[in-house]
C-alpha cells in the first residue's frame, strides 16, 4: 500500500538544520524500497513523501522516524494513497 506524507514547515531555521538528516533518512528508506518518492513543494512551504508500507502503522512510524518530523520542524499529515493503474478503462 502507498500512504503519502504531507510535511509542512513550521519552524524554518530548524528545518534547515535538521535537512541533511531529512535526505540521508530518506535516500536510506528509497534504498530499502520504503519510500517511492519524495520531493518539495515549489512554494517553498514544505514537501511530500510517498511511502511504501504494509500498514497504516508501519507508515507512521516510518513518517514520524522522519528527522523534520522527530524535531518538530515540520508537521505531518499522513494519507494512504491508491494509485491508478493505467491505461483506465
Amino acid at each position: 500500500m502507498h500512504y503519502v506524507a504531507i510535511l509542512t514547515i513550521v519552524d524554518a531555521e530548524l528545518n534547515a538544520r535538521v535537512r541533511p538528516a531529512h535526505l540521508d533518512y530518506l535516500n536510506r528508506l528509497y534504498k530499502e524500497n520504503k519510500v517511492v518518492m519524495a520531493g518539495p513543494f515549489m512554494d517553498g512551504k514544505g514537501g511530500m513523501v510517498i511511502y511504501r508500507a504494509e500498514s497504516p502503522e508501519e507508515a507512521r512510524r516510518l513518517a514520524e522516524a522522519d528527522p523534520v518530523v522527530a524535531e518538530g520542524a515540520r508537521t505531518l499529515e499522513l494519507r494512504e494513497w491508491n494509485p491508478l493503474q493505467f491505461p483506465l478503462s
